[in-house]
């Protein structure tokens, strides 16, 4: 998926309640305020907090990657590229589908280039949908989901996502689905709860979707970061390559977050409606960026098990540290979050306790009720990032000692 830049909620209200109305602000738009990740950004700077709220690394990814972009630039490939993708780029996404999940895809009417996996998500979404049709998600919902949703003219239904396991109740999916359903919006491994959907539940998801004739839009830009199960892409199911828009980013696996550079790979019939969309919204993403993610996509098999064994290596040592610390710890499966249930605390409010972090404690991390629309799960969890060098962990982690059950003393 995706960077964390979309729109968010900073009130501590379910989306659009209690807004007074923005002028000028188109309808749909209206109830979108300032993103989360902006206000808890913001105090992280104000009081030199740690941030491991936004889901950027702080290092960067691997040198023969950079060196591709350099090289790039050096030759000159510096000028608009292939509305579609640079065939560079969209042959080795090819292979990349085909060597790691068996699912081969045509380079060059199957395989779209994006400027991130957030605009693909957008195009996507207005390409394929009529004004009243309306689109199923999983809450909590990664949150450029809702307003991409909005832009398009259509509706959003939720399905929760319940602690611990965040399963969800196979009834309520299926009543979720009506006669205006367009798609299912399906993100898998989860931002922001870690989960990694099993075999079952796709199954089952792709079931309802031949059933009722829907498209499905799977955000698989967390691919190369699972820890306990296995990723499985929804398009290789039987019957789902041909409504099955499947969706991904160089921004994760290979931290360069800052590049945005995603793709979809879809069938013929998909790919042309969604680059009727992309071609007015960027046309074209950065060339010489294209032949560097590239050059990524190729990377040997050790690269992938490395930033598997590096990033279990650090969820375990942030996931351990917050629960020393006293946290109730819901520990991923894939991504690199961690949720934590804050009531072992005393807290019972994720916006009143992330507020208090930066400026008290003198770390940052993100309230998730911001991503529920229907449920208040969300109170209680709070998001950390861990996509960060382990000295940075280690720093947050001594200072967030200064924990205490509300309501006693510091120590």
């Amino acid at each position: 998926m995706n960077s964390d830049s979309a729109t968010a909620h900073a009130s501590g209200l379910r989306p659009g309640a209690g807004r007074p109305r923005q002028p000028y602000l188109t309808a749909r738009l209206q109830g979108f305020g300032t993103t989360i990740f902006t206000e808890m950004t913001r105090l992280a700077i104000e009081h030199d907090a740690i941030n491991l709220g936004q889901g950027f690394p702080n290092f960067d990814g691997p040198e023969f990657v950079k060196q591709a972009a350099r090289a790039a630039i050096e030759r000159g490939d510096n000028q608009y590229c292939r509305m579609a993708g640079h065939p560079e780029l969209v042959t080795a996404i090819a292979e990349h589908q085909e060597r790691f999940y068996g699912l081969r895809y045509d380079p060059m009417t199957e395989v779209t280039v994006f400027s991130g996996a957030t605009e693909a998500i957008f195009a996507t979404l207005q390409a394929l949908c009529e004004v009243g049709d309306e689109v199923v998600m999983f809450e909590p919902y990664y949150d450029s989901y809702r307003a991409s949703v909005a832009m398009a003219g259509a509706t959003p239904r939720y399905v929760t996502l319940r602690a611990p396991d965040f399963g969800y109740d196979r009834g309520e999916l299926e009543r979720a689905i009506t006669q205006k359903t367009r798609a299912i919006l399906l993100n898998s491994p989860h931002n922001p709860t870690g989960k990694v959907f099993s075999r079952a539940e796709l199954e089952h998801i792709a079931e309802l979707a031949r059933a009722r004739d829907l498209l499905v839009i799977t955000d698989e830009v967390y691919e190369h970061i699972v820890f306990d199960g296995e990723h499985t892409p929804l398009a290789g199911l039987p019957g789902m390559r041909e409504r099955t828009v499947l969706i991904s980013s160089s921004g994760k696996s290979f931290s360069f977050t800052g590049w945005k550079i995603g793709h979809t790979c879809a069938s013929p019939e998909l790919s042309a409606a969604i680059r009727c969309a992309h071609q007015f919204i960027t046309f074209c993403s950065a060339t010489p960026l294209q032949h560097a993610v590239a050059a990524a996509y190729r990377a040997p098999d050790d690269y992938f098990t490395g930033l598997t064994r590096d990033y279990r290596a650090l969820r375990d040592r942030l996931c351990d540290g917050l629960a020393r610390v006293g946290l109730d710890v819901l520990r991923p499966a894939g991504t690199y979050f961690v949720l934590t249930d804050i009531r072992a605390l005393g807290f019972d409010s994720d916006v009143e306790f992330c507020r208090m972090l930066p400026q008290e404690i003198g770390v940052a991390a993100i309230p998730p009720s911001a991503f529920y629309s229907q449920s208040d799960d969300g109170r209680h969890l709070v998001r950390w990032a861990f996509c960060k060098t382990a000295e940075t962990i280690d720093a947050a982690l001594a200072r967030l000692q200064k924990l205490t059950p509300r309501g006693r003393p510091a120590r």
